[in-house]
């Protein structure tokens, strides 16, 4: 038997659909469907009722529901161990977080949070927004920390869910500054001389939040699309080396602005504010996590 097909089987109890656990796990439909019959194969018993839809487990898979994420944790940490690692504890928070806000605001606002409430231990799932929003709604983790906007809300409107308010980040365009510290390129650029521009892949949220600010602009912006990327990171890494302009969190690029390595390629109007926020799902409950939760809810804004 592979771990795997424990994970598989697992997404697919929380899902109840073979096809999204296909797309969880980056799996077309039939090899996903060909793990399930493997698993089901190698314990000898039908773990699913393909009977109904959504689909549901056979009384065997709701005993081995039980079992397999005990299972998979022991594995892990006897794997750690193996490697001369010391195992994360039992009361470990998991939190599913963008690319982004794992590099810029969450190791900032961890070191806030355990100067007022003590030592946390913490496992994060780095991943685009999409991702990190469906590790969480199925119950891959504790926490998700995740970019709202109006325009862009991320859609947690069922009660099960509680969220606060942890901070604001602002969208702003950077460039590389020149020796006099001027910026590089300056927006909104010309027809005759559009700037060179740096920008997010289809799939990334900052690609829709920087079509706002773009759509909003004060005045026609004239940009000649030099690269694309869906990492804010990779990114400022591509504006540090004079390439072009970007729109990057304001977070991530502190100390480059204190350094005078980057500027602002344009005044007022080519911004965006949006919220950082803290959800977790109700329905989750350990002392840790509920501690942890109340501590926070005492000190910010709920949703």
């Amino acid at each position: 038997m592979e771990t795997r097909w424990l994970e598989d089987f697992l997404v697919l109890a929380d899902t109840g659909s073979f096809t999204r656990s296909a797309e969880v796990r980056h799996l077309t439909q039939p090899a996903f469907s060909r793990r399930i019959k493997s698993l089901e194969s190698w314990f000898g018993a039908d773990l699913i009722d393909r009977t109904t839809y959504p689909t549901r487990l056979t009384a065997a898979g709701e005993l081995l529901r039980e079992q397999a994420v005990q299972m998979l944790a022991q594995i892990n940490s006897t794997r750690a161990q193996l490697r001369g690692l010391q195992p994360l504890p039992a009361g470990t928070l998991s939190l599913a977080v963008p690319h982004t806000l794992s590099f810029s605001f969450f190791p900032k606002w961890l070191t806030q949070m355990e100067q007022g409430f003590g030592p946390l231990s913490c496992r994060l799932q780095a991943s685009n927004v999409h991702d990190a929003l469906l590790a969480f709604v199925e119950g891959g983790c504790d926490l998700l920390m995740c970019y709202h906007h109006p325009k862009q809300p991320v859609e947690l409107t069922d009660p099960r869910y509680s969220g606060l308010r942890l901070g604001v980040e602002t969208l702003r365009p950077y460039v590389r500054s020149n020796s006099d510290h001027t910026p590089r390129h300056a927006l909104p650029g010309s027809a005759a001389q559009p700037l060179p521009f740096l920008g997010y892949a289809s799939n990334a949220y900052f690609r829709l939040m920087t079509d706002l600010i773009l759509e909003a602009a004060p005045e026609p912006t004239f940009l000649s699309l030099r690269y694309e990327t869906d990492m804010a990171e990779g990114l400022k890494n591509m504006v540090l080396e004079g390439h072009g302009v970007a729109f990057l969190p304001a977070s991530s690029v502190q100390n480059e602005l204190r350094s005078k390595q980057l500027v602002l390629a344009a005044a007022d109007g080519w911004s965006v504010d949006m919220e950082v926020r803290l959800y977790r799902d109700n329905k989750r409950s350990r002392p840790e996590l509920d501690a942890f939760w109340d501590y926070l809810a005492a000190s910010v804004q709920p949703v």
